[in-house]
């Protein structure tokens, strides 16, 4: 059940200019998730009766987002009065006049603060009876980031930003994460005592700290254990920081419930990837999307896999796969491209430098090497032939080729769609298939060698091809 007195507001109005991108800062991804979503979860998995999320650059687009990954959340849009004060204001007015619970205030760009901190941040809040508790943290190089002052007591005193600090402030190690717990009423009663009297010229949600001291409000500031997980993206780096450390929480969980991943810094998955107990992991491989890998199967190494599934006890070696679905006991690769729609049944093959596109082909049937298959259904225990193409596309439309079961076809085969190959038949090699062949049938292409005598010393005189030739028929 929700939480009633319970509000999560998500900042997420910022530019990010030093991301140095035309992708919003909080719609940069990692482990398939954009930061906002990692934090939009976040927020779900609190259970609050409001979600309110703030936005301003790029609004169309980080608005769709959110949208599209929490549709209950409620868009605020942030004007042009500048500072994340404002943007809790706006939030707040969004809120039910008699909503009277806690607020947290989290950021877009902070995906790896987890449920668990916030929950025991916003339980403190409550044990204390504070009108605002903050999230610290202990940072060996504080530079970037505002400073916790605390009183003689060792009270929370203030937050002091970085370009308003005095010295002694800034050897300050203790700063703020940006991550708060108000009571609403504090907010409603204080917020709009905020000013622009500071070096940014903007309404500092930190400065409500000395607002709510100043009135007698009891404030608190909670350390978090791992400074880490308050760590906000602003920069390419810092984004790849975030997601190493993801990947390998990720990679490890799946250790732990029993998949074999032989080398974790070489080896990327998606949050929404899926891995059953005593599937194997091998290095360079990156599992993205839905993908979802079934018992006992083999991946990589150097395979990227989108969306597919992999069946048990397949193995898919140095593959790049879309939308692929790979039956049990299947090989697939090395070097074959797995375009959107393939389909390997059970105990098939999909053999060196193969690529497959809109292709059913069917259990324990085999393309084993050198061939295009698109547009395709092959049935069951077939056999394509090295050098297959099918020639799906005549200029204007696609066309299908339909390969019947237990059907062998030649090497250097081209099929030129629409054409079926039926049961049983065969296809010698060097075939090009114009029309369909009957089941049972033997395909060929009637056109006898010829060996024309002499060619080569007559029409390239003087080569080291004539040269040989005249010496063969000399040994002759």
């Amino acid at each position: 059940m929700p939480d009633s007195r319970l509000a999560v507001l998500v900042l997420a109005a910022g530019q990010g200019t030093r991301m140095k991108s035309s992708t919003p800062k909080v719609l940069h991804p990692i482990a398939g998730v954009p930061l906002i979503g990692h934090v939009l979860a976040t927020a779900r998995e609190l259970g609050p009766a409001h979600i309110v999320a703030v936005v301003r650059h790029e609004r169309e687009r980080v608005a769709a987002t959110i949208g599209e990954l929490l549709p209950e959340a409620v868009i605020v849009d942030q004007d042009d009065v500048p500072g994340t004060g404002r943007a809790v204001e706006l939030a707040v007015a969004a809120l039910p006049d008699d909503f009277d619970g806690e607020v947290v205030v989290v950021y877009g760009d902070v995906p790896l603060l987890d449920a668990a901190t916030l929950s025991g941040l916003i339980e403190a809040h409550r044990d204390a009876g504070a009108a605002a508790t903050l999230l610290s943290a202990v940072l060996e190089n504080p530079t970037g980031y505002g400073r916790v002052v605390r009183d003689a007591d060792g009270a929370l005193d203030r937050i002091v930003e970085q370009k308003d600090a005095s010295d002694d402030e800034l050897a300050v190690t203790e700063v703020n994460s940006g991550t708060y717990v108000f009571g609403a009423h504090a907010l409603r009663d204080h917020l709009a005592s905020l000013t622009t009297d500071n070096a940014q010229g903007e309404k500092y949600l930190t400065d409500m700290i000395a607002v709510l001291r100043k009135a007698g409000s009891p404030v608190a500031a909670v350390p978090v254990r791992d400074s880490w997980v308050v760590e906000g993206v602003n920069d390419r780096a810092q984004l790849t920081e975030a997601a190493l450390r993801l990947n390998a929480m990720i990679v490890r969980g799946w250790q732990l419930a029993g998949v074999t991943v032989q080398d974790p810094a070489s080896t990327w998955i998606d949050l929404s990837v899926q891995l059953a107990p005593d599937v194997t992991v091998l290095p360079n491989t990156q599992l993205h999307g839905a993908t979802v890998i079934e018992s006992g199967a083999v991946v990589g190494p150097d395979t990227t896999l989108t969306d597919c599934e992999i069946g048990a006890g397949a193995t898919v070696r140095r593959t790049d796969g879309t939308l692929a679905v790979i039956g049990a006991g299947a090989t697939v690769g090395p070097w074959a491209f797995l375009r959107p729609g393939t389909h390997l049944g059970a105990d098939g093959k999909i053999g060196t430098f193969v690529e497959t596109k809109n292709a059913r082909i069917g259990t324990g049937s085999k393309v084993p090497h050198l061939s295009y298959v698109g547009d395709t259904t092959v049935g069951e225990g077939s056999n394509v032939g090295a050098g297959t193409i099918t020639a799906n596309y005549d200029g204007v439309n696609k066309h299908r080729t339909e390969v019947g079961s237990h059907v062998r076809t030649g090497s250097h085969n081209v099929f030129v769609a629409p054409v079926r190959i039926g049961d049983g038949a065969y296809t010698g090699a060097g075939t090009v298939v114009r029309k369909d062949v009957p089941a049972g049938s033997l395909a060929i292409n009637v056109a006898p060698q010829r060996n024309i005598e002499g060619w080569v010393e007559k029409n390239r005189l003087g080569t080291a091809a004539a040269h040989a030739a005249a010496d063969a028929g000399t040994d002759d």
